[in-house]
């Protein structure tokens, strides 16, 4: 029986794509049988974010209208034989998908997978709805930021009525150096703040920003150890967090950071 965890955070641009997507790589490097399912529809990128956006043929509304199987939709991600992506639709208009008919979707999908990681839309309309219908567990992505931490406190008070075993969060694109300099929210304030287990920390990244505006889904070396640290909290049950500051501390780290905070 897969696990299925949904991204959410309220707010949009916080990077529930790219966590969901990253998430999903290591988790299938790990041995993992991975689904990634994009519930935005009509605003759907996961596909361009994972580079396979033109090897789609069917789409997440021809399963739920029984013009193709569970299994036909799915494209598997290059390189990563057990990794694939159910993909959305860009046509929202002619979409009449319902939590339900994800949840029938996901259930033929249960038993051939280990995880299914959902990514979620912004915002708490009719889309977040759909997309929690279906999960058992939630990853709420934030970013170090009053709104984005305000939005999530939203969401987790709407998560009260579905059935979730678990809610946990994920702070996104932490800059060491603003962190160290009282530029941020320190990560205990906004802990804190939420209240729920911290099971990861990802560092903002130019790399993964860059490559996702392109179609990709590269790592540095910083944030593909965070995003290991991740895959490795949520399996195990660990809790293990990336620090982002590590190298902005001691003298060298002291002129690193104040050069950067110039320029």
């Amino acid at each position: 029986m897969a696990r299925k965890i949904v991204m959410t955070s309220g707010k949009g641009g916080v990077g529930k794509t790219t966590v969901c997507a990253n998430l999903g790589i290591n988790l299938a490097k790990l041995g993992f049988r991975v689904a990634l399912f994009d519930a935005d529809i009509g605003l759907n990128n996961l596909d361009v974010v994972m580079g396979i956006e033109n090897q789609i043929v069917f789409d997440i509304t021809d399963v739920a209208m029984g013009r193709c199987r569970a299994r036909q939709a799915l494209v598997q991600v290059k390189n990563l034989s057990s990794l694939y992506v159910m993909p959305s639709s860009h046509a929202y208009h002619k979409s009449n998908v319902l939590g339900e008919h994800i949840k029938n979707v996901l259930d033929r999908l249960d038993s051939s997978f280990d995880y299914i990681l959902i990514d979620c839309p912004a915002g708490v309309e009719a889309g977040f709805h759909r997309a929690v219908y279906s999960a058992n567990e939630a990853l709420i992505v934030v970013t170090p930021h009053i709104s984005s931490i305000r939005d999530a406190d939203k969401v987790l008070g709407l998560l009260e009525e579905y059935n979730l075993s678990s809610k946990s969060l994920v702070i996104n694109r932490m800059r060491g150096d603003m962190l160290l300099n009282g530029d941020l929210m320190t990560i205990e304030n906004i802990v804190g703040a939420l209240n729920i287990p911290l099971v990861g920390v990802i560092p903002d990244d130019d790399m993964i920003g860059s490559s996702c505006s392109v179609g990709g889904k590269l790592q540095s070396g910083e944030s593909q150890r965070a995003f290991t640290l991740l895959s490795e909290n949520i399996h195990n049950g660990s809790k293990k967090i990336f620090d982002c500051t590590y190298k902005y501390r001691g003298l060298m780290g002291y002129l690193k950071r104040n050069i950067k905070k110039r320029v």
